[in-house]
């Protein structure tokens, strides 16, 4: 099988989406199929070598956040690419002007497409101060995606949120974790040095790119209580955005860390004891995976991939999205609880101990045949023949 990616975002990118194509490239690679990639070109001029081949097209930035680019439309080059070497089907992982081209020619030349909902682009536009946009920005995400064969979404919490506003042909392909990297036996306590931690010591730990969409209020309000109320704890931030320098002023007692290697990550990861994720944005969360598999007991909202693997008082602590003023002091209490946060990190860690990227690939392949079977019957079989 011969499968084109069409992506504005890929490594070395840094976020949920890069992270899970590059996932699902390597399964995908191991089981035969001959991969494509359609992406902007990266400042690095950077090629991947497991494709077999890759169209890097014009991008542009965002005004407001500049590490982020979006690929600009460009049909006739898609169609040129594709007629040389026609893929069996297209898999569309974002909705920028590069996915809505890929789509449009896609359509003209008869290729079965699906499409991964990886970011809820209508809940950034509030973040963002454009709340007015929201309505018509999730109006043209269901146009798009309904126009593929199929929408790949992580949850079935997502799927049903989905189907209940108009997205057709909307099926689950969750998300893997490797166990290995992502482990306990990485703690390091000359890393826990570094931070001014002792053996015993509680580090609380959060992972995530700092903008205006994680909710990061409320990780400020958060960890200002848990240092209340458990004046010896550790707080560090792995990550970086346009809210770095603003957090720092806010938070002078927390370690900030900025983009880390997945050497550094894991590492940091099973040497911290709690991580709390405050986001309300996320269509999956890898980050709570990650924490989970490393032995951590987590804090964060009931939906996502907490509302999905967490059990609360099993796992972690899950809150409602309508408990927000509950959140900080959840975390400050656990702070104080060693005896509870270590059995809940034990138990998140035996919980996803069996959530591997073999079977997710497994997943995506089997909803790419249907969409290429359906499209075979479509164009066999016309209605009204």
């Amino acid at each position: 099988m011969r499968l084109c990616l069409v992506s504005e975002t890929w490594a070395p990118d840094i976020n949920g989406v890069a992270h899970t194509l590059g996932q699902l490239t390597q399964e995908l690679q191991r089981r035969g199929v001959t991969l494509q990639l359609i992406r902007p070109a990266p400042a690095s001029g950077h090629y991947d070598p497991r494709m077999a081949s890759e169209l890097q097209v014009k991008g542009f930035h965002l005004p407001r956040y500049p590490d982020v680019q979006f690929g600009r439309p460009c049909g006739r080059q898609l169609q040129a690419a594709w007629q040389r070497e026609r893929p069996d089907a297209i898999y569309l992982a974002t909705e920028g002007p590069l996915g809505w081209s890929a789509l449009r020619c896609a359509e003209r030349l008869g290729i079965p497409t699906l499409s991964g909902f990886h970011t809820n682009f209508d809940h950034y536009a509030s973040d963002y101060g454009l709340g007015w946009l929201r309505r018509g920005v999730f109006g043209l995400l269901r146009h798009f995606h309904n126009r593929t064969g199929a929408t790949l979404v992580p949850t079935r919490q997502q799927a049903d949120h989905l189907a209940s506003r108009g997205f057709e042909r909307v099926a689950v392909m969750g998300r893997g974790i490797d166990c290995q990297h992502f482990s306990p036996d990485k703690r390091d306590a000359a890393l826990r040095h570094q931070w001014g931690a002792g053996d015993h010591q509680p580090v609380a730990l959060h992972v995530g790119r700092l903008a205006s969409e994680k909710n990061l209020d409320l990780l400020v309000e958060s960890f200002q209580a848990m240092h209340l109320a458990q004046p010896d704890l550790i707080s560090v931030v792995v990550g970086d955005g346009p809210q770095r320098q603003r957090l720092q002023r806010r938070l002078p007692q927390t370690r900030f860390t900025g983009f880390i290697d997945s050497e550094q990550l894991a590492r940091h990861y099973a040497s911290a004891d709690l991580f709390v994720f405050p986001s309300r944005s996320e269509t999956y969360g890898n980050v709570v995976l990650e924490a989970m598999a490393s032995g951590l007991a987590v804090v964060a909202f009931d939906y996502a991939a907490a509302g999905e693997w967490i059990v609360p008082h099993h796992h972690g602590l899950t809150l409602p999205f309508d408990a927000a003023n509950a959140f900080a002091e959840q975390a400050a209490q656990l702070a104080r609880s060693p005896a509870i946060y270590g059995r809940l990190g034990r138990g998140a860690r035996v919980r996803v101990a069996e959530c591997h990227w073999s079977q997710i690939a497994d997943h995506f392949l089997q909803h790419l045949h249907t969409a290429m079977e359906h499209r075979h019957e479509r164009t066999t079989h016309p209605a009204g023949l």
